[in-house]
């Protein structure tokens, strides 16, 4: 299976977007080799800014240039671009609603051996609770340019978390994606994984182990974790009564709880969340995290065999 990195897939759709629209600003916190937002300043260098390493000031910079008309696309790693600057996303950006795309790469545990100090694992619920903040977070780089795509044509602020390793590619290019839509891209009766990320293919590679041992599980890519596609949620904890949520990024304030959130107002289901447990990350390879923390399709095997038994006793 082919495998592209997501921020590779930003780089390449925003030289796209910068053809189809000449309002597209690209702001960098002097990690554009990084980001993969250099192919874009060497096209359009008229429309490219390296700010520095300031990420503060590259969004207040971003709301100035939003504020005059511009679509702007502001750039970081994900621990950064949401952590160091949340007062400037929250107070300069959202609060006015402006065209910003905050589009934040290396995001999860799989920035491997640089540590703890730059794995975001919180960058889903800084953004989720601010205000008017929508939060995409693509599987893989077919899912990446169309929501880079939708993400220009969306009105007022945008958290899109893309990630440092190739992952494999899910999607043909035939998909249909809208903001506020998840996906089910595998039907089953027994339980539903709702994943986002790299972790909706450790869903469907899952399934498969499930199916093998006569359990049949459906897979909704969420990639919109704010708004929530509420309604896909709701149906498919009536249709198969467990649901179990699987995200790189801790389970506190990501799209387990937002899932949980749902559920408990519609129909209550057990809900078996899977994603990083109250901890910072530590260095390490991506492969030996994802193990560490229980992030592969084995610990997800386990966690829906855990939701149907729990399904038994309600």
């Amino acid at each position: 299976m082919e495998k592209i990195a997501t921020r590779d897939a930003y780089g390449q759709a925003l030289v796209k977007l910068g053809h189809l629209h000449e309002n597209v600003v690209v702001l960098d916190a002097d990690l554009s080799k990084s980001t993969k937002t250099s192919e874009f300043g060497t096209t359009f260098p008229h429309r490219f800014f390296n700010m520095g390493i300031a990420e503060q000031n590259m969004m207040g910079t971003a709301a100035g240039l939003a504020a005059m008309g511009k679509v702007v696309f502001a750039s970081s790693f994900a621990v950064f671009a949401t952590g160091r600057a949340w007062e400037q996303v929250r107070n300069s950006i959202a609060y006015a609603g402006l065209n910003v795309k905050i589009a934040a790469s290396h995001a999860g545990i799989t920035v491997g051996e640089d540590g703890g100090s730059h794995q975001s694992v919180e960058d889903i619920a800084l953004m989720r609770a601010i205000p008017g903040m929508k939060v995409l977070v693509p599987a893989d780089a077919v899912a990446t340019e169309k929501l880079v795509m939708a993400a220009y044509r969306e009105p007022g602020p945008v958290y899109l978390r893309l990630g440092r390793p190739a992952v494999p590619v899910i999607y043909g290019p035939g998909w249909d994606m809208s903001i506020g839509q998840g996906i089910e891209i595998r039907q089953g009766k027994d339980a539903t994984i709702i994943a986002c990320g790299i972790m909706v293919y450790h869903a469907l590679e899952a399934a498969k182990i499930l199916a093998g041992a006569g359990l049949e599980v459906s897979v909704v890519d969420m990639f919109t974790v704010k708004p929530l596609d509420e309604d896909m949620i709701c149906r498919k904890a009536r249709e198969t009564g467990a649901l179990v949520t699987a995200e790189e990024h801790s389970i506190i304030g990501g799209l387990g709880g937002a899932v949980c959130e749902v559920v408990s107002g519609c129909c209550p289901v057990p809900v078996v969340r899977v994603g990083i447990q109250d901890l910072f990350g530590q260095s390490g390879t991506p492969d030996e995290l994802m193990e560490y923390y229980g992030l592969t399709a084995k610990h997800l095997v386990e966690a829906v065999e855990k939701a149907v038994r729990l399904k038994k006793k309600t």
